[in-house]
């Protein structure tokens, strides 16, 4: 009888430990983590088209120069309140489709109708009264679609960005794996993006974008962000479809889609915006020095996204807007240049967890800063160069500028591809202590940069 009771006593002692000790959470495929990055190419697309093609044609309907960054600072200035919003509702998400899907596939359809409201903001002006070159209404129509649009791509990408966290949970290879997927797949959406831009015969494609409001550059445009729909809504399908998340607050914690740990979520408060900057007090010298660095950095980088291509074709091939093809040309080979810079930043990506791997995430983000102002002087340098020869109003500019801006804009792909990923995964692998969820500190990081990126150099850039 006692050996028995023992026994029982064991048996129970066994099953005991089995029940406390939680089934071990099972990886993430791959394959998987490749097709939820997915819609970062079709993100990428559309931003593609806003950063080469939209600050040339807001001038084209009459806005100055000088104030065509006014137009940019719409969409982050909201997007300085509505990303700790996302964040935070995405981390406490309890719907059935999971905490990250509705938000994204919300981004999408918000992306498709933004693109649609400015690929016909010319001609719903000209149905509203618009005549002449100075176009008002076709501007308002114009602004309210980029704020969607700007606030709905970065709706979307941020919680991609925080379901790829949530799958590769603690594993920091994989964090870095899965963030080197999503800028592939930003520059092949990229590549896509410039490639539609920089191509002057969608108009005979798609013929009837041709319109009494709508010239052949409005009406290359337009094809480009319809072409931008179709690619955004298959993309957005397929990344949806792969990650079959777990509901927030299932008790299925082995499944491969529920975020470790996250029971306790009812208990930590989450970063809302109020909360994301007191918990500025807790980060460590690391995490201030990533913060800063991401600020400074894209202060070198948001004015050449903005102009690139306006800078193409004023600085380079001397043109203006509305006066003769100098200019329509050179925002066409703008975009080429961005091309071929998409194409270095995927070969970037693609070798990114080896540089990381070999060299450490630290010192290759530094590097690829330092390269970055070496090619922003090399800019300054070619201005200085092409404003001093004859050829300017009256001539295309000689091959060897057009190849040395061509240059320039394809090396800065690799500084790019870096300043995309590395600070994402060195933020997520440093802020796991702070209770912040995969949406609060990814949101915490974007807030940061945007302040220091769009409303400092915007109203700059306005100056």
């Amino acid at each position: 009888m006692p050996q028995a009771e023992r026994q029982r006593s064991k048996s129970r002692a066994s099953t005991s430990r089995a029940v406390a000790r939680p089934p071990a959470r099972a990886k993430v495929p791959l394959r998987k983590l490749l097709k939820v990055a997915s819609v970062a190419g079709g993100i990428q697309f559309g931003w593609a088209l806003q950063l080469s093609l939209l600050t040339p044609y807001v001038q084209e309907l009459g806005i100055p120069h000088a104030w065509a960054s006014i137009i940019w600072l719409c969409g982050p200035v909201s997007g300085l309140f509505v990303q700790p919003l996302v964040g935070h509702f995405s981390d406490r998400c309890t719907s059935r489709f999971g905490r990250r899907r509705p938000f994204i596939v919300c981004g999408a359809i918000s992306i498709a109708v933004a693109v649609l409201l400015i690929g016909l903001s010319a001609d719903i002006g000209w149905l509203l009264g618009d005549r002449g070159d100075f176009r008002p209404r076709a501007i308002a129509v114009f602004v309210f679609g980029f704020w969607i649009l700007d606030v709905a791509n970065n709706m979307t990408q941020g919680p991609c960005r925080a379901l790829l966290a949530d799958l590769t949970g603690k594993d920091h290879r994989r964090t870095r794996v899965a963030n080197a997927y999503f800028s592939l797949f930003m520059a092949v959406g990229n590549i896509l993006g410039y490639a539609t831009g920089s191509f002057s015969g969608w108009f005979k494609i798609l013929p009837f974008t041709l319109t009494s409001a709508c010239n052949v550059d409005c009406a290359n445009l337009k094809s480009a962000f319809f072409l931008d729909v179709i690619f955004i809504a298959i993309t957005t399908c397929i990344s949806a479809s792969a990650a079959h998340e777990v509901p927030l607050g299932s008790h299925d914690q082995s499944a491969p889609f529920s975020e470790e740990g996250h029971e306790q979520s009812s208990d930590v408060h989450e970063a809302f915006l109020w909360e994301l900057f007191g918990t500025f007090r807790y980060f460590s010298g690391t995490i201030w020095i990533i913060l800063i660095v991401t600020a400074l950095t894209w202060l070198g980088w948001f004015p050449f996204l903005l102009f690139d291509t306006d800078w193409m074709g004023r600085e380079i091939y001397g043109g203006e807007p509305n006066e003769g093809q100098n200019y329509a040309t050179g925002v066409r080979m703008g975009a080429l240049g961005l091309m071929l810079n998409s194409v270095v930043l995927g070969i970037t990506s693609v070798l990114m967890e080896k540089l990381c791997r070999k060299w450490g995430a630290g010192f290759i983000w530094g590097i690829s800063n330092i390269l970055m102002a070496l090619c922003f002087l090399a800019m300054l340098i070619l201005y200085y160069v092409a404003i001093h020869m004859d050829y300017r109003g009256h001539d295309l500019p000689p091959n060897g500028i057009v190849i040395a801006a061509l240059i320039i804009f394809t090396i800065l792909g690799g500084p790019l591809a870096i300043t995309y990923s590395v600070p994402y995964a060195l933020v997520s692998i440093r802020t796991e202590s702070l209770g912040l969820g995969q949406g609060g500190h990814f949101y915490g990081l974007y807030v940061y940069k945007i302040f220091f990126r769009d409303v400092v150099v915007g109203h700059c850039d306005c100056l």
